[in-house]
Formats: structure tokens, C-alpha cells, sequence
């Protein structure tokens, strides 16, 4: 596990310090365009699945926390041979299955985001090797506006023989705030693996796999 520092400019947005808040995002359920987890749970009446990663601790704040999402497109990576949608051409896949995020400030402190995210990885009949680094990244938005940084990390994995892997990382990011009365809620922390533009269509589409897509299936014992 690796722990990951992004600095940011602070905005002068100044806004009533709300309850305090820490978010938990359910890997069971899929992101979806432009709405997070926490707003489809909302309109389910509330009810979600264990998520399979602990959450946070839930600490007393100034305010709420900044919203944290799987962008929608860049949620899923999946490498096809010749740009051809077909099992046999698959090559590297993986998946953002979930993200489980705090938060910490107090007074005029800059606020400190903790997340932690997991990533289910997979090879298919033409990943050329046992070994594959994937590339992601972290960004901070002022809410439902412009990004104000993002930084990309590398994400090196092993499959060690099988057809899948699983890594959850640790990362932090730390948003500065212009004054004591600027709230959490005015930011979004959005994750996402680095794509193509076809990747990135693909995923836009709805279109999947599984991450062992194009292994052949074991052979039921003799009987």
C-alpha cells in the first residue's frame, strides 16, 4: 500500500459549516453517469450492501466532507486486439470496484482526505505477460465545476500465474480552504483508471467483461 499527497489551491467559496460527515461507497453497485453511489442509494430508501472494504473512521468535522466518485467512463479498463469487442481479443482488464473515503478539518485547517480503493484486475487470451503497471489518477473539483488538480499514480500488479488480482490502495488528498467558513461540501474527489478515448467510449456505452473474459473455463471432474 502506498500513501499519496495532492496540494491544491484553496477557493474563496464561503459557506455555512454543515453536520459532519464521513462517505462509504458501496463496491457492489456500479457508478453511474454524472451521480454517485450515495444519490442512487438515496432513491433505493436508503438501502445498501455491506460495502467489501472497511470504511473510515468518521471523525467530528467543520463541515461535511467532499463528495468522492468513480467517474463512470474511466471506471473500467479493458485492452482489445484490434479494437475488435470479443473475448479472444481481450487483453489487460481491470475494474474499480469501490472506494471507501473520510475526511478531517477543523477551525481554518485544510481539509485531509483519506480513501481507500479497490481495484480488481484480470488478463485475458492476449495480455502478453504476468506483469502489467495500470495508470490512474486522482482529482479534486470544485463541485459540478472545473478541476482544480489531478495527479496520476501507477498501480504496478502481479498476477502471480492466475487470470485475476485484487489491490486496494491507500491515498490522501489534502485541499486547502481560503477561509474557516469554506465547506468540504463545495469540492468532489472523482478516481479513474487513465484511458483511451476508445476505452473510454466503450465504458460509456455500458459494454463489459468479466475480468476473466476469454480464459477457458476448468474441466468438471470425471465422474
Amino acid at each position: 500500500m502506498r500513501l499519496a499527497t495532492v496540494a491544491l489551491a484553496a477557493l474563496s467559496v464561503l459557506v455555512s459549516a454543515g453536520a459532519a460527515s464521513a462517505q462509504s461507497r458501496d463496491p457492489d453497485q456500479r457508478p453511474e453517469r454524472g451521480r454517485s453511489t450515495q444519490d442512487q442509494q438515496e432513491e433505493n430508501g436508503g438501502r445498501s450492501r455491506a460495502p467489501r472494504i472497511a470504511p473510515l473512521r468518521s471523525v467530528a468535522n467543520a463541515g461535511p466532507c467532499p463528495f468522492v466518485k468513480i467517474l463512470y467512463d474511466a471506471a473500467r479498463f479493458v485492452e482489445l486486439e484490434g479494437g475488435r469487442a470479443a473475448a479472444a481479443n481481450v487483453g489487460y482488464t481491470g475494474e474499480i470496484e469501490g472506494v471507501t473515503a473520510g475526511c478531517a478539518y477543523q477551525a481554518d485547517e485544510p481539509i485531509s482526505v483519506q480513501m481507500n480503493i479497490l481495484f480488481n484486475l484480470g488478463r485475458g487470451p492476449q495480455a502478453t505477460g504476468d506483469q502489467r503497471t495500470y495508470r490512474y489518477w486522482i482529482a479534486v473539483t470544485e463541485r459540478n465545476a472545473a478541476v482544480l488538480a489531478k495527479e496520476y499514480f501507477d498501480l504496478p500488479v502481479n498476477f502471480e500465474g492466475g487470470a485475476t488480482a485484487s489491490v486496494t490502495e491507500e491515498q490522501s488528498v489534502i485541499i486547502p480552504r481560503a477561509t474557516a467558513e469554506t465547506s468540504g461540501g463545495n469540492f468532489e474527489v472523482l478516481i479513474g483508471f487513465d484511458v483511451t478515448p476508445e476505452m473510454a467510449e466503450f465504458n460509456r456505452t455500458g459494454s463489459r467483461f468479466r475480468m476473466t473474459a476469454g480464459q477457458a473455463a476448468a474441466t468438471p471432474p470425471a465422474q
